[in-house]
């Protein structure tokens, strides 16, 4: 007696083949989109605009303004706080951005250890 199976599996090599295309399509294109994310910029502000932090998509700091008006020598631990809030807030948007991007591609399958 031989074993049926449901309407879409099996096919063998034709089957695996057809698999290890759609693999290679979808690696191409998180490829694709990394380099893609990895060449954009990203802005965040804090205090209201006193502190903005422009990165590329590999994290690196691309540009940091403070207005002259923050700046109080009394008071450098308030600068230091309103730096780490616009870093972090940047660095927050490049993985948003990598997540929900890279989720289109693999219909929200994560891949550890691929982005």
């Amino acid at each position: 007696m031989k074993a049926r199976l449901p309407k879409g599996m099996g096919g063998g090599a034709q089957n695996m083949q057809s698999m290890v295309k759609q693999a290679q399509k979808m690696r191409d294109e998180i490829t694709q989109l990394q380099e893609d994310i990895e060449t954009r910029t990203f802005t965040a502000t804090a205090g209201g605009g006193a502190v903005e932090i422009v990165m590329n998509g590999r994290k690196e700091v691309q540009s940091l303004n403070i207005k002259p008006e923050v700046v109080d020598k009394d008071d450098v631990e308030m600068l230091q706080d309103l730096i780490i809030s616009a870093i972090n807030e940047c660095v927050n948007q490049i993985e948003q951005t990598s997540e929900s991007e890279m989720g289109e591609i693999t219909g929200g399958v994560s891949f550890p250890g691929l982005f």
